[in-house]
């Protein structure tokens, strides 16, 4: 296996300067196992169109990549949620198909469209063309977003950097857009599978360089997003997206061995061994598995993540505090953090948002001590 450009021996680059007193972050900490005081709270999409903030920026920038790839934009959407809500995790704002336009992959993101790549994967010339992923090179711009971020937040909250899985990046660029049925990814994994696997194995390599990336720049946790594998059956789960998930996590803790791995599947119930089987430190739940199901299927030390349904956060203020009381109460005597078992719903009332966050600070004050 040829070396991965930008490994690094685990620690920050020298020229960053991060506040290191004190305790660590309370994310950093529970996602690390550590006993913690309650579970940490961040929610994913947290930046995004249920925030009326995010939506005049966005008025005032209305192309989604610069949006996420001029920094000094995409800083200010990441900590819009923090300076409103002061969750425990502040992410990074970006999109899983960030890195491709620095392997050769072109991509648009249309508003209400979603991605669209303007030269879909098809041959294997085309793989064969690809270009190992220079992120210091290809994507400064989300090296110089980390380190501020981490610089802005101190140990208020933990800073969080995320990837899409090789699977569900090969899904976007042979299907060339978002897919109900995947029929073309399929047709080429069961046709061709050689040229899947290839293309499979190049963006494990380029994505485990990006994370090592990331981590470089400030991220103290990291996320692996494989949206679409869960339109997969178990067997080819096993076939196309956990062996490349786990050769992700596997380069990465070569070089990050202590970088807490949190990955989550859209539609996961049926695979949650199998994700646990990647090496993984945290496996993030969605909202169709119970709690206390999905974590007796979880060995002991796999901690977990969710899993509140985004929905919830249209109904009441009461309904938002029972369902946090009841995830929380679920997942006791585990690694827990918690968030929604998928994105924050565009639309969502924005003072539900803030709803979520207070019940999820105060739930220790409505179960007691943790034990």
């Amino acid at each position: 296996m040829p070396p991965l450009a930008g490994a690094s021996s685990g620690k920050f680059a020298d020229h960053h300067s991060f506040p290191m007193t004190g305790t660590a972050p309370l994310l950093l900490r529970a996602a690390r196992g550590e006993q913690v005081e309650r579970p940490p709270v961040w929610m994913m999409r947290q930046a995004g169109r249920y925030m009326k903030v995010y939506r005049d920026l966005r008025d005032r920038h209305p192309g989604f990549r610069e949006r996420s790839e001029n920094p000094d934009l995409s800083y200010e959407i990441s900590m819009q949620p923090f300076h409103a809500f002061k969750p425990d995790g502040v992410i990074l704002f970006s999109d899983i198909l960030t890195p491709l336009p620095g392997m050769g992959i072109d991509f648009d993101i249309v508003e209400s469209q979603g991605p669209l790549i303007q030269d879909p994967i098809r041959s294997m010339a085309q793989v064969e063309a690809l270009r190992p992923l220079q992120p210091a090179e290809s994507m400064p711009f989300v090296g110089e977003v980390l380190t501020r971020l981490r610089q802005s937040v101190g140990n208020e909250a933990a800073v969080l950097g995320f990837v899409g899985a090789p699977w569900t990046l090969a899904a976007y660029v042979v299907e060339g857009k978002s897919s109900k049925n995947y029929a073309v990814i399929k047709a080429m994994a069961f046709q061709e599978p050689q040229l899947l696997h290839k293309l499979l194995d190049h963006f494990a390599e380029s994505i485990a360089t990006y994370l090592r990336y990331q981590i470089d720049s400030g991220a103290q946790v990291v996320q692996m997003f494989d949206s679409w594998a869960g339109q997969l059956s178990p067997i080819d789960y096993d076939t196309f997206a956990a062996p490349y998930q786990k050769k992700v996590v596997d380069l990465v803790k070569q070089t990050h061995p202590d970088t807490p791995f949190i990955l989550y599947i859209s539609g996961s119930a049926g695979v949650l061994e199998r994700m646990a089987r990647t090496g993984v430190d945290i496996v993030s739940l969605d909202w169709t598995v119970d709690m206390a199901e999905g974590l007796a299927r979880l060995p002991e030390h796999v901690g977990v993540q969710g899993n509140v349904d985004p929905g919830l956060l249209f109904g009441t203020p009461e309904a938002i505090r029972a369902r946090i009381d009841d995830t929380v109460r679920k997942a006791r005597g585990r690694k827990h953090i918690l968030n929604l078992g998928h994105g924050i719903l565009p639309g969502t009332p924005e003072e539900n948002g803030a709803a979520f966050f207070e019940a999820g600070k105060s739930v220790m004050d409505r179960l007691g001590a943790l034990a």
